[in-house]
Parts: C-alpha cells; structure tokens; sequence
C-alpha cells in the first residue's frame, strides 16, 4: 500500500505542477472552452486574474505533494482546486470529466491513507477542561486565612 501511496502522490503532483504551470507559461496549447456557461465561466476567471490564483495553488500543492513531507498541506491547498474542477466538469463540460474522476480519486485514495492527519477535522470536539490557577505559598495562606 505504501508504493500505491507513493505513485498516487507523484502522479497527482506532476499533474498540479505541470498543468499549473501551464497557466503561467503556456507550454500546452489549450482549446477554446464550449459555447455556454463554461465559456462564460473561463471568461470570467481569466479576465479577473484568478486563473492566476488557481494555478499558483496547483504549483504549490503539487510541489508539497511531490516532496511526501508536507502531502496533506498539498490536499488541503488541492482540496478546493479538484473540487471545482469535478464540479466544471459535470455541470458545465462534461468532455472532461475522465480526467476529472482520475483525479479525484487519486486525491481521496491520499485523503484517505493520510486519515491520520485529518482526523481533527471530524472528530467531535472535547469540553474545555477548567485549569486551577497555580498559587504561591503567601496565596495559599491567604486563600487559607479566607476559608
């Protein structure tokens, strides 16, 4: 399991980094987006800049998932990012959509071999445990003296 951990990481990473670094560079001709809403969408993020954003997210988290140091700060910078490309995919270009899947899948099958570093985010929150204040030997005495 931990070689199919491994290749999923690194799979998932060179794909962040080289299609992020895409957005920047535009070694890879892409094709224009369909008539419609996903037109408008792509129009949208480009003229805004925050095509920008996304794709300096996707280096970023790419990066951290190729080092294996830092992989679950890269899912969780990735999270969003795969999250809206699944939702494109299926509600404005569904062309896209296997590659789509492939990702997300490959990012739950980490999400779910790095459980131990997300457990915080859905295990129930503790009661707050009331410290008593540590007192001195003369606050002892007058606490003493009051009693």
């Amino acid at each position: 399991m931990k070689i199919a951990t491994i290749i999923a990481r690194s799979l998932l990473g060179v794909i962040f980094v080289v299609f992020g670094a895409n957005m920047f560079l535009h070694f890879i001709p892409m094709p224009p987006p369909p008539e419609g809403p996903a037109r408008d969408f792509m129009t949208a993020l480009f003229v805004s800049h925050h095509l920008d954003v996304i794709g300096a997210l996707q280096v970023a988290g790419g990066l951290l998932l190729l080092t294996g140091r830092w992989a679950p700060l890269g899912l969780t910078l990735l999270g969003p990012v795969i999250v809206n490309i699944l939702a494109f995919h299926v509600l404005m270009a569904p062309a896209g959509l296997g590659i789509a899947i492939v990702v997300t899948a490959l990012a739950l099958f980490l999400v779910w071999r790095y459980r131990e570093n997300f457990a915080g985010l859905v295990r129930p929150p503790q009661p707050a445990r009331r410290e008593q204040p540590i007192l001195d030997a003369r606050s002892q005495s007058v606490a003493a003296a009051n009693s």
